[in-house]
């Protein structure tokens, strides 16, 4: 089973969005053993202190997560008691190893040891040294890594918060360590205690998981860190349970009761109140005529930084593609049956889980300004990008077949639907716009209705005006003007290769005839 899946079942299961630590600090340790007549050897209360917590809290929290450095402290002997943790949690509770990892030699090693040797299902790291170091541990697909993007540390802020407030170090590592991985194999975790710093976080990485570090000391801040850091569906982020509570008497009781207390809290949460924008809300009269000139400014300014960055991003996704192969020189027959210099193949990307989830978020930059309840893919190349849409949006999928089967359902469309709902259209290339229209009169044959086509590349020529022309409205991520300038600034491509694929982005007419796209 998965770490994600394992994960998502434990929280459901035990309606937990605790984790508990489970670390013999020395000091605990002394403390727990006060209260509870222990003696022996420091590794003999440790043992039993674990034991104890795991006891006491297993059937209200969702996942366990020791530190390596305490174990490592105590040698040979401490690595061993890490492998009787391991046997100590069960195993339907995920077990992340909080190890802040951040040694490149060393990566590989460390990776086999925790997730084959250990059976841990995540650990965290460090991400300083930048995406080779998420590398060797994201080759586990069962396993995943979290990324640390915020220390709750007083010392770390003049380095976390560089160079200023409005765009520092921290908010960078949370944009660039996104596209390391996917939200099932990549979550982050927020060291602080400031409900508006965790909100920034959620802000810019909305789909991941996110785990606190942080100790709250009244109702009122346990309730605004949840504002700021739930997700849509009221969940996405992981609490720790406050160390006092792991020594004193009734840590069982008193786990479950703050479980209960974070579960009514969700059960009354209003679905993100904390993520809404004031300029919404109508502002005093005194004061709206000095406000709404510099808040216009702002949020202005703000949506052209968003957008130079999501350019830039995507720039770099070219760049990427084309190293992979995605893009091949020759003399290629299209699905048209025209002929051209080179061919774009979109489907290796499927291979790369990292480079996949970059292609899904940047379809999902057009998908978030449209108004749709299904996601439809077209046969067959666009499938998978269409399932991995569905998947990050929350959205249904459905596809018209290529072909009826005679046997067998016989279905025109694949999937659930009821008559009168809108559906997207998601293909890889538009050429001709052929297939698309195709998919499109079955889907509008079987009651659906239709009003946009996103695709990755526009190919050119005629195809976003022949689609027009039946009343749809094309959306492309990139044209191949867009790629032959990315690419020939990057020094992909040589200027022979550039005038190729100039060549076709004034196609003729697209054919009366059943063209494919």
């Amino acid at each position: 089973m998965s770490f994600f899946v394992k994960l998502t079942e434990a929280m459901a299961s035990r309606q937990s969005l605790l984790i508990t630590g489970l670390d013999p600090n020395p000091e605990m340790l002394q403390t727990w053993t006060r209260h509870n007549a222990g003696s022996g050897s420091f590794l003999a209360q440790a043992r039993r202190w674990i034991k104890a917590v795991i006891e006491a809290t297993s059937d209200n929290v969702c996942a366990y997560k020791p530190s390596l450095g305490f174990y490592q402290a105590l040698g040979p002997i401490g690595l061993e008691l890490l492998r009787e943790v391991r046997e100590l949690v069960p195993l339907e509770l995920p077990l992340i190893l909080d190890a802040k990892h951040g040694d490149l030699n060393s990566s590989s090693a460390l990776a086999h040891y925790i997730f084959r040797d250990l059976g841990v299902d995540a650990v965290t790291l460090s991400p300083l040294a930048g995406q080779d170091i998420a590398a060797p541990f994201l080759l586990y697909p069962d396993r995943a890594v979290v990324l640390t993007c915020h220390s709750s540390n007083p010392g770390a802020r003049v380095v976390q918060h560089h160079p200023n407030e409005d765009d520092p170090l921290f908010i960078t590592i949370v944009r660039e360590t996104q596209l390391w991985g996917t939200p099932e194999h990549l979550l982050l975790e927020v060291g602080t205690s400031d409900p508006a710093i965790l909100a920034r976080v959620r802000r810019e990485a909305p789909e991941r998981f996110l785990i606190l570090r942080s100790l709250w000391g009244e109702e009122e801040r346990l309730e605004a860190l949840l504002q700021a850091g739930l997700n849509a569906s009221a969940d996405g982020l992981l609490l720790p349970l406050p160390q006092h509570l792991l020594v004193e008497e009734g840590m069982a009781a008193g786990t479950q009761a703050l479980r209960e207390q974070i579960e009514t809290m969700r059960a009354n949460w209003d679905g993100g109140t904390a993520d809404r924008c004031e300029l919404w809300l109508p502002a005093p009269r005194a004061a709206a005529a000095a406000s709404s000139l510099l808040d216009a400014k702002s949020l202005e300014l703000q949506r052209l930084e968003d957008q130079d960055l999501d350019e830039q991003r995507i720039d770099e996704l070219l760049v990427d593609l084309f190293d992979i192969g995605c893009l091949l020189f020759g003399e290629y027959v299209q699905a048209s049956g025209a002929v051209f210099n080179y061919y774009i193949d979109l489907r290796r990307i499927i291979s790369d889980p990292n480079l996949f989830h970059r292609v899904l978020h940047a379809y999902a930059q057009p998908l978030a300004r449209l108004q749709f309840d299904r996601i439809a893919g077209i046969p067959y190349g666009s499938l998978p990008t269409a399932t991995g849409l569905s998947l990050q949006l929350h959205v249904p999928l459905i596809y018209p077949r290529k072909e009826v089967k005679a046997h067998g359902a016989r279905r025109l469309i694949e999937g659930d639907f009821e008559e009168g709902e809108t559906v997207v259209i998601v293909d890889d290339i538009l050429i001709t716009g052929g297939s698309v229209l195709e998919g499109i009169a079955k889907l509008e044959s079987s009651g659906l209705k239709v009003r946009d086509v996103v695709v990755f590349i526009d190919h050119g020529g005629q195809a976003v005006s022949r689609l027009a022309a039946e009343g749809y409205t094309c959306h492309a991520v990139v044209g191949i003007e867009r790629i032959t300038a990315v690419l020939r600034a990057a020094g992909r491509l040589s200027q022979e290769q550039a005038d190729l694929l100039a060549e076709h982005t004034t196609a003729a007419p697209a054919p009366a005839t059943q063209a494919k796209v």
